[in-house]
């Protein structure tokens, strides 16, 4: 596929995520793993709510900055912009980052140590087949984009023709570069 048009023909993540919480389930109920019991089993748990909640909110706010800057949610379309504001202020995927929350937290909160395994074995397929794929797509997307690490460990493209730094380029405050 035209890497300026869709970083993927396949839309990988969602397919992921439900083929790892899949498998780990038939892990669970094939082999199960030894789980804490008592005080264990409880701190286990309130570890597993507090990530669901947040996997859960970092989904929803990037949910709706997709929505906001009228671009697609889908991980198989092209973007018509890059979103730098809201949960893409700390990451380039909290999406990703979300499904990989939830996962491991329902694996904390149902004591199925299988989905933890089967949540960071998807994170990393994930970025293998999706992540790398979007960020050339989004540097064909903006072409002359160059690679600029910030302190938050992630990649943001500018525009370099058309934005001589950060400043100028609106990315300290949260705007988005759309594409022509």
């Amino acid at each position: 596929t035209d890497r300026a048009d869709s970083p993927n023909a396949v839309p990988w993540p969602p397919i992921l995520y439900v083929a790892a919480a899949v498998c780990g389930l038939l892990l669970h109920l094939l082999f199960p793993l030894p789980w804490p019991a008592g005080m264990g089993r409880v701190s286990l748990a309130a570890l597993g709510v507090f990530l669901v909640g947040t996997g859960l909110a970092l989904e929803i706010t990037a949910s709706l900055a997709f929505r906001r800057h009228r671009t697609t949610i889908l991980p198989h379309r092209g973007a018509k912009a890059l979103i730098t504001d809201g949960p893409f202020a700390r990451s380039r995927n909290p999406i990703f980052v979300g499904n990989t929350l939830l996962l491991a937290g329902v694996g904390l909160l149902s004591g199925i140590a299988w989905l933890i395994a089967a949540a960071a074995i998807a994170a990393f397929a994930t970025k293998k087949l999706a992540i790398e794929r979007e960020e050339r797509h989004l540097a064909a997307r903006w072409q002359g984009a160059k690679r600029l690490g910030d302190q938050r460990n992630h990649l943001i493209l500018v525009d370099v023709a058309d934005h001589r730094d950060l400043d100028r380029a609106g990315l300290q405050n949260g705007a988005e570069i759309v594409a022509e």
